[in-house]
């Protein structure tokens, strides 16, 4: 029986097509469903395209917990995957998927980590901290932004002449390159 995973997505949903992508031939993992907060999102003509069904729940649906797990219980979801979800993920779903529901960080956590850390934000710190590295780092979600036990992490070299958009790019390719190994890694 293969395992369910829901993907979570605020935005374009490049992660969660790669991942859905790189499973596409391995029978052990399917993706039921993505769920965003967002209804403009990208993520959902991804979706449409993907053939996955895909949903929006509002902020207070998503603070509350009870609806969002009543969704997944109805799916039969065995795991969670954030790609680009920028909402907290509530105590209920913590509680009900221990060490079950994973992020990606686009930098070395504990660095650049925690509210308001995404995107942009991210890569806009590590290029104005004059650090000569950055990276992605995967966690288990936990009830604190981005303090997650750490499951893996990559490099990128930051060179001086390096701007946000170009450690985006980088930071990118490496999120395309090791999520869904990770994922297939530690659930496969």
């Amino acid at each position: 029986m293969p395992l369910k995973i829901a993907l979570f997505a605020s935005g374009s949903g490049s992660n969660a097509e790669n991942i859905v992508r790189y499973f596409s031939t391995n029978d052990k993992f399917v993706f039921p469903v993505i769920i965003s907060n967002k209804s403009n999102a990208f993520v959902h003509d991804r979706a449409r395209t993907l053939q996955i069904p895909s949903f929006t729940f509002s902020k207070d649906e998503f603070s509350d917990g009870e609806k969002i797990l009543g969704f997944l219980k109805q799916y039969e979801i065995d795991y969670v995957v954030l790609a680009g979800f920028l909402l907290k993920v509530p105590k209920v779903l913590i509680d009900s998927f221990p060490n079950k529901i994973i992020n990606i960080h686009p930098a070395l956590l504990p660095k650049y980590g925690g509210k308001g850390m995404y995107g942009h934000h991210v890569h806009q710190a590590v290029a104005d901290s004059g650090d000569t590295e950055s990276g992605i780092t995967i966690h288990y979600v936990n009830s604190n932004y981005d303090e997650g036990d750490i499951i893996f992490q990559a490099k990128c070299a930051v060179l001086p002449s390096d701007t946000p958009d170009t450690i985006a790019d980088k930071v990118h390719k490496l999120e395309y390159d090791f999520y869904p190994k990770v994922i297939e890694d530690i659930w496969g």
